[in-house]
Order: C-alpha cells, then sequence, then structure tokens
C-alpha cells in the first residue's frame, strides 16, 4: 500500500508565519474597521528599482519576438547574471568566487532547505536556536530528527543564541556534520564579527563538517568591521555553502530570485572516507528538479549591479534601515532592551512576557502585528521580532500605538 511520509507528523502545529497570518484573518474579521499595521513578516513593501523594471520590461519586449526570444535557458543561470555577482558581490570583497560556483534559483528558502538532499540521510545537524523554521522544519520532514519532546527534536543539536553570548551561538559542545548559520541574524538582527566566523571556519574544517551560510540580509550590513560573506574568511571556500537573495537586497520578494554559492573545493565525505567535491552534487541535484529562473528576472537582478540600479538599491536599504532605527529608538525609550535594528531590518525584543501573549497585546490594543520569537525556537521564548519593512510613516504611527499600549 502506499505510505506517506510519517515525518511531516513531526513537524510542530502550523508553519509560524501561517499562524500569524491566520490570527490576524481572524482578528480582522472580527474587527473589519480596525486598521492593522503589519510589521510581522519580512516582505517588502516598496516598488522595485526603476532600474529593474526598465530591464523587466526590455526583457518582456524581447520575448515577443522571434529574433530576440529566449526559451529554456541554463539551469544555473544566465552567464550575464552570474557573471555581475562574482565581480560586485565578492570578487570587488577580496573573496574568491568564480561565475561558474553561482547558481541562480528562485529564492534562499528553497536553496537552504533543498541543499540537504546531498547529503547523507544519518547525518547530524546543528542549528541555532533561535532560528528561520524553514531550517529545522526541512531537516524534520527529510527524517533527520527524532521526537519532539520538551520544546526540542531528538537528534538536533540546538545551539542557544541569548543575551548571554550577544545573540552568537557557541561553538557545538558535540561532533557536528552540517551547521546553519545565518548573518545578520534572522530573527535576532545579530551580526558576527571576522574573528569569531573565523572561529566557525577552524572548527568546519578540524571536524570534517559543512557550513550553511545565510546571508540573506547582507546588503543591510553597514559596519565595515563586519564580514558580508563567509568566503571573506581564510579558508572558508573549503567548507562552506553561501545563500544570498534579491528579495530583501532589491524588493524581489513577489519577483523572485536568489543564489547560491558552491566553491568548487567544498567537499563531503562517503562512508570510507574518500573526498567528494559538492559542486557537481549540488549541479546534478539543481539541474534535475529546476528548471531556471526566467529570462526578464534574472535582467532585472543583472540591473541591480548597474551604476543606476546601485544607487537605487542603497536608497531602499536605507530607506528600511531608518525604519529599523526608529523602532530601536522607541523600544529602548520604553525600557525594554533589543538588539539588531542597525545592521540588519529586524529588532529583536525582551518583551518580557510570553511571546505569544505579547503578539496578541499587540495586536488586540495597538492594531500592530509582530512575530512572537517563541516561533523561531526555545530560545526564543518572551521575545518578539518586529520587522522595519514598512512604510516609514506606518513604522512612525505603529511605534506610538506600542507606546501607548505599553505606558
Amino acid at each position: 500500500m502506499i505510505r506517506v511520509n510519517e515525518n511531516y507528523f513531526k513537524l510542530q502545529a502550523s508553519y509560524l508565519f501561517s499562524e500569524i497570518a491566520k490570527r490576524v484573518s481572524d482578528f480582522q474579521a472580527a474587527h473589519a474597521d480596525k486598521d492593522i499595521i503589519k510589521l510581522g513578516i519580512g516582505d517588502v513593501t516598496r516598488a522595485l528599482p526603476r532600474a529593474c523594471i526598465d530591464a523587466l520590461h526590455k526583457a518582456v519586449d524581447e520575448m515577443g519576438h522571434d529574433r530576440t526570444f529566449r526559451g529554456y535557458g541554463p539551469e544555473q543561470g544566465y552567464l550575464f547574471l552570474r557573471e555581475k555577482i562574482a565581480a560586485a558581490d565578492f570578487q570587488a570583497r577580496g573573496a574568491d568566487v568564480s561565475a561558474d560556483e553561482i547558481f541562480i534559483s528562485d529564492g534562499t528558502k528553497c536553496d537552504s532547505s533543498n541543499i540537504q538532499e546531498i547529503f547523507d540521510a544519518g547525518i547530524k545537524i546543528a542549528i541555532p536556536d533561535p532560528v528561520y523554521p524553514v531550517y529545522l522544519d526541512a531537516s524534520v520532514m527529510a527524517g533527520r530528527t527524532g521526537k519532539f519532546q520538551n520544546g526540542r527534536f531528538e537528534g538536533i543539536c540546538y545551539m542557544a543564541s541569548n543575551r548571554e553570548n550577544n545573540f552568537i551561538p557557541d561553538l557545538p559542545a558535540e561532533p557536528v556534520d552540517l551547521i546553519y548559520l545565518c548573518f545578520p541574524n534572522n530573527p535576532t538582527g545579530a551580526t558576527i564579527s571576522r574573528e569569531l566566523l573565523q572561529s566557525w571556519v577552524d572548527y568546519a574544517r578540524e571536524n570534517k563538517a559543512v557550513i550553511l551560510y545565510d546571508a540573506a540580509y547582507e546588503a543591510f550590513i553597514q559596519d565595515d568591521g563586519v564580514p558580508r560573506s563567509i568566503y571573506e574568511i581564510p579558508n572558508a571556500r573549503e567548507v562552506a555553502i553561501e545563500f544570498r537573495s534579491f528579495s530583501k537586497t532589491a524588493g524581489f520578494t513577489g519577483t523572485r530570485c536568489a543564489y547560491t554559492v558552491v566553491p568548487k573545493n567544498c567537499v563531503a565525505f562517503d562512508g570510507e572516507g574518500t573526498r567528494h567535491a559538492l559542486h557537481p552534487l549540488w549541479n546534478r541535484r539543481h539541474c534535475t528538479k529546476f528548471n531556471g529562473v526566467s529570462y526578464p528576472v534574472q535582467r532585472a537582478a543583472e540591473a541591480v549591479y548597474s551604476d543606476e540600479g546601485a544607487v537605487q538599491v542603497k536608497e531602499l536599504v536605507g530607506y528600511y534601515l531608518k525604519n529599523a532605527a526608529l523602532i530601536r529608538q522607541e523600544i529602548t525609550g520604553l525600557g525594554l532592551d533589543c538588539i539588531g535594528g542597525q545592521n540588519s531590518p529586524y529588532v529583536w525584543i525582551d518583551g518580557k512576557m510570553d511571546s505569544w501573549d505579547f503578539f496578541d497585546l499587540l495586536l488586540n490594543r495597538a492594531g500592530v502585528v509582530c512575530t512572537p520569537g517563541s516561533g523561531f525556537g526555545k530560545c526564543g521564548h518572551g521575545y518578539i521580532r518586529i520587522s522595519a519593512f514598512n512604510s516609514f510613516e506606518n513604522v512612525r504611527r505603529a511605534m506610538a500605538r506600542i507606546r501607548e499600549t505599553l505606558t
């Protein structure tokens, strides 16, 4: 008889952001006249940069003529985009990444979970806590965890990120094989220094592990002392795969374009200890299960690297950072501890109460949607995340409402 993948039954409740959407929908149904300001899910609100729109229009026009029409493109992405990425995002910062090590995709959410397919089912995975839920849920779906007990899954190495360690997890105390790291961090907004990131690279090399480095928010880094890529760290190419996205950088959440870097000298091992390059394995997976990002969207992403696009993207990022600075200022003014909001669009706040209770308080009394920290893991209990992705005016109004609610 046909059987289901019973690992799905281990998943806890609904996906975090689906639960938030349900609560907001229920509230709006009961209070149709209530104005809701959403600072929860990390979805951008401003239009695409003009350079990207112009590139989209031009590419769509090309698709309307036989002479310039494009059919299936290379699964790895068009070379015109991969070359721009390699030069601007890595080589310009001294990171050794070539165009043929870059795989264009439709999102880091997909790649950071799908990447698990190229690793053995019995590997030990280390995940920060709190953490972007996709890393954990993908591990559960793949059968790499045991039962859920006392708020955590057996078989996972949880790396606590808290006030005591400045929300940067300590190196694992037990042997692990695959390590998820995210900086600037989602949800906490914390960043990592070169020295600390070097210690992670050294750990991975010593323990023959691989780091999955989610740098989806690197464009928000303003501090020159903070690395924007793990490949700025010596020897990282041997042990790290990096994920990046145009979603928050250039507003592509609805347009869908991202990329993954798999260096050719990044390796894992078989059961006999023989080294195997991961690049050809991911290439095979990518070509088998992905048919490429559309040509117009890749042209729009290429425009990010034009002179006009670079200026427009910088302005876009600066706009959201202005929002984040206001949130941080208001929250600290209320006497609440927080982190993030400086090199990140997220502000992580110690609410001094249950996370979902704080969520309901802000929704019901202030009409403001945040994200409960407990949805990101056990170490998120008592915290909420507020996103800077909205208009400045809405952020200003939301913070005034929160101030009124909490004072």
